[in-house]
């Protein structure tokens, strides 16, 4: 160390001013642990409300996820429209905007809080939607708000802060520090900055150490024991990489192309629109017996365990599902709905590769379909990996996680946040004109 930086980092020591920095920094990212613990203990509450709520009356979900659905998207639109959708949209778009008014718009505490709220309710109401994404947006709004505590750096304060609770909040909610890290690299910020990485690291580990002080050390989907030899490795690899690529493309496709051509019926007609997707989804519950109701994190779990039973077009169905739900305007991300979706994929291929174990293919097809969905490969692949606590299927898992992003770009040519984020910035700019 040069004595220009020995006088540095002893004039930092003795400042006040950077000790209180350090102290907010360290506080926003303590609370976003305990935030992103809260709003998955009240989320796993209200799914399994609805759930016992369904066993007992099986006809309910088509007068309660209407209404829901209707009462949500009222409350949104009225008070908090930064709230829609799954979050991390908004936060990577946030990045690039430089009116105050409007990044306080979005990462606004009440925004998050509302958020927060409405996937409880969304949940309670049978919508098929996961916490995880809205986890991110609200952890980016928590460490956000120190701007307006503290004179940080300019680049911290302009895109650090947002990236840095980005990755806290997926690290808090899943317990995949490393998955944070990669999440902040190559899906938030395409244009990442390297002076960031300190920052944003140990952002991840306050986080994620207080979520994990609170629920204790686990993995998402426990601990799965999963070999493949590699004389099934390539089928595996090229059926679930395909069909994963395929039908997350497809999922990408499905909500761009129906946001784009049922956006103007559903800014004219929001309510009823709601209301529609609502006894959609209730039809879909009813034909799935229930199971296409809420995160699918059960589901997936019993796939992986293998005490899932028989759920014939479960997939499918849940993409349906997924999809109305986003559409329909309500806060709700994708995360956990498209993990769910690809574990049962690959249970759903693997008679085809009668040597390879199921729980083995259910987790190549979650890396696949999450990979098509969202188009970032490594994301997935940790992920995965963290989530499970397994690490032999590395090779096999990042095989497949490329080859579906290489299928689901031949069908949907635009990462599909991306995409999203592009489109909030011309909804931004276009409000932004004067009439």
């Amino acid at each position: 160390m040069s004595r220009r930086q020995w006088q540095r980092t002893k004039r930092q020591f003795r400042s006040p001013t950077v000790w209180w920095l350090r102290f907010l920094f360290w506080g926003s990212t303590l609370l976003v642990g305990l935030v992103a613990t809260g709003l998955a203990l009240l989320s796993d509450a209200a799914g399994y409300f609805f759930q016992e709520l369904v066993s007992q009356h099986p006809w309910l979900p088509f007068l309660l996820t209407p209404l829901g659905l209707l009462s949500i998207a009222w409350l949104t639109r009225r008070y908090f429209p930064a709230a829609e959708g799954s979050g991390i949209p908004q936060a990577i778009a946030i990045l690039e905007v430089k009116d105050e008014q409007r990044r306080q718009e979005v990462l606004g505490l009440g925004t998050a809080l509302f958020k927060g709220a409405m996937i409880v309710l969304g949940l309670a109401c049978g919508a098929s939607i996961g916490r995880e994404g809205p986890t991110v947006h609200i952890s980016a709004a928590i460490t956000y708000s120190l701007s307006k505590l503290g004179r940080f750096p300019y680049h911290i304060r302009t895109r650090g802060l947002v990236l840095v609770g980005a990755a806290a909040g997926l690290s808090a909610a899943f317990n995949t520090p490393l998955a944070g890290i990669v999440f902040a690299i190559e899906e938030m910020s395409r244009s990442f900055e390297t002076r960031t990485i300190n920052v944003i690291f140990l952002g991840v580990v306050v986080a994620g150490m207080t979520a994990l002080a609170l629920q204790g050390n686990y993995s998402y989907f426990g601990t799965v024991e999963a070999k493949l030899e590699p004389s099934a490795s390539l089928a595996a690899i090229f059926l679930c990489g395909s069909m994963g690529g395929l039908l997350g493309g497809g999922f990408s496709r499905l909500l761009l192309y129906g946001g784009a051509r049922l956006g103007k019926l559903r800014r004219a007609r929001p309510y009823g629109f709601a209301l529609a997707c609502g006894l959609l989804l209730a039809g879909i519950g009813y034909i799935s017996h229930g199971a296409t109701y809420g995160t699918g994190y059960e589901q997936a779990v019993q796939v992986l365990e293998g005490t899932a039973g028989e759920a014939p077009f479960y997939p499918l169905l849940k993409l349906v599902a997924t999809v109305i739900s986003y559409l329909s305007g309500i806060p709700g991300g994708i995360f956990a709905p498209s993990l769910s979706i690809g574990a049962s994929l690959g249970a759903e291929l693997a008679p085809l590769v009668p040597s390879a174990p199921v729980a083995a293919m259910a987790l190549l097809g979650m890396g696949a379909y999450f990979a098509g969905v969202v188009q970032s490969p490594i994301t997935a692949v940790v992920i995965v990996m963290e989530m499970t606590n397994e690490q032999d299927l590395l090779l096999p898992l990042m095989a497949t996680a490329l080859l579906a992003q290489g299928v689901s770009k031949h069908i949907s040519p635009k990462a599909l946040y991306m995409a999203l984020a592009e489109e909030f910035l011309r909804q931004w700019k276009g409000a932004a004109q004067p009439t």
